[in-house]
């Protein structure tokens, strides 16, 4: 058995939902990894391949890098607002401040899909995979091999001396940052989805059983009974108060750690949620799932925050309304990777839509398209958009590497047709 972070995923499908006024729709599959950045800026990183930058107080994507070859695992935020993501082909990428088409360091060395990065002081890097090892990364792009884990490594963070990683072994190890040694903190005998450190030295582990270990300095251990479901993400407050567990089986936990007792239960879509994450505040708590939508809560009450514009709503303010509503509400997917305006694309994952209708596939100058979209034997017509999302660009286009996105409902799709035509003119 493989390791439940992406093994599991193939099973349970890509699932979608609609996303309500407080979420961020964009994602073409479920979203794997968020972190926090300056100047309330968010990323999130899913299986769609993306990595999106997010404007969190407009609720507006800022910029979208599908870069990776294979879905995007995980995310930590760096020194300077930048963003290191690690993915299912074994490498991790560093991002500057406001994103990229391309990443401005790229290290490679793990053998399998990467599950964790994470940072630590003085512009220190470290990355864990299904390799089995710990790499943390210099300047040059060489790194130090922490092996000892027997499997996959799912877990990663700075403990204030060393890095600390959970693995498929059922082991919690703290790794030396002088020497590279490495010793066993803890053993559970359960594979163990994702590793957190908190600011009293407590360390804490999510297991495939549904629990949650808390590991103090020294050695002792509480759990936390989050359900009987893998948990696999991980997040604490900045003060350490408050830990939160994302679950396979769709929920949220928000626990006092003092008392390691829950406080309350997120209630979502219901679906498997893979990633959490607060606000520095730590009163505001992120969450990404299997619905591909990014949701922003009240940890302090559990209620949904919003509104939140989407790229939609905001096209239609800036024609001046008139355009359908229900449409708008259907294209907060598209939102993210496409412009409605010839001049507002240059930085985003997709083309531009406008002047969509009559225009023949990958023929915008300008844009990069993947050689399958560069053939151009299809005509952008209502028939044909419509086939595009009630099939699927996977099975219309293959090969393309345009995310996954279905839009199953009849009345939907009319509906994002009239949009379309309305705001691509």
């Amino acid at each position: 058995m493989r390791s439940v972070s992406l093994a599991l995923l193939a099973a349970l499908g890509m699932a979608a939902a609609a996303g309500r006024a407080q979420d961020l729709a964009g994602h073409g599959g479920p979203v794997r990894a968020l972190a926090v950045l300056p100047d309330e800026r968010l990323a999130s990183a899913g299986f769609d391949h993306s990595v999106i930058l997010w404007d969190a107080a407009a609720g507006r994507a800022r910029h979208v890098s599908r870069w990776h070859g294979g879905s995007v695992n995980a995310l930590a935020a760096l020194p300077g607002g930048g963003v290191a993501s690690g993915g299912e082909d074994g490498r991790v990428a560093v991002w500057p401040p406001g994103g990229a088409p391309e990443p401005s360091r790229v290290l490679e060395g793990h053998g399998a899909p990467v599950a964790a990065v994470a940072a630590g002081p003085d512009g220190a890097l470290a990355s864990a995979g299904w390799d089995g090892t710990v790499r943390v990364w210099a300047g040059d792009g060489s790194a130090r091999v922490f092996a000892g884990h027997a499997g996959p490594v799912n877990g990663l963070a700075w403990a204030g001396a060393g890095w600390v990683s959970a693995g498929y072994d059922g082991t919690v190890r703290l790794w030396d940052a002088a020497t590279g040694e490495g010793r066993v903190l803890a053993e559970f005998g359960l594979p163990q989805n994702a590793a957190l450190a908190l600011p009293d030295g407590t360390v804490a582990s999510a297991g495939v059983d549904g629990a949650v270990r808390l590991v103090a300095p020294d050695g002792a251990v509480r759990e936390l009974a989050a359900g009987n479901r893998p948990v696999v993400g991980l997040a604490a407050s900045p003060d350490g108060a408050v830990l939160a567990t994302a679950s396979m089986g769709g929920s949220v936990g928000i626990w006092s750690v003092a008392e390691a007792r829950l406080l309350r239960t997120l209630e979502g879509p219901g679906l498997p949620v893979w990633s959490v994450a607060f606000a520095p505040d730590g009163r505001t708590l992120w969450t990404g799932g299997q619905d591909r939508v990014v949701r922003r809560w009240d940890a302090a009450t559990g209620a949904p925050l919003g509104p939140l514009a989407s790229g939609a709503d905001a096209a239609a303010t800036a024609e001046g309304g008139g355009l359908d509503p229900h449409g708008a509400r259907v294209f907060r997917a598209c939102a993210a990777c496409h412009a409605l305006t010839p001049e507002g694309g240059a930085n985003m994952a997709g083309p531009s839509l406008h002047g969509l209708f009559g225009r023949r596939m990958g023929s915008l100058p300008g844009y990069r398209y993947s050689e399958r979209l560069s053939r151009g034997d299809i005509v952008w017509t209502r028939e044909a958009v419509a086939d595009l999302f009630t099939r699927g660009p996977d099975v219309v286009v293959p090969g393309t590497t345009m995310p996954v996105q279905r839009v199953e409902e009849a009345g939907d799709i009319a509906a994002l047709l009239r949009f379309l035509e309305q705001a691509t003119r």
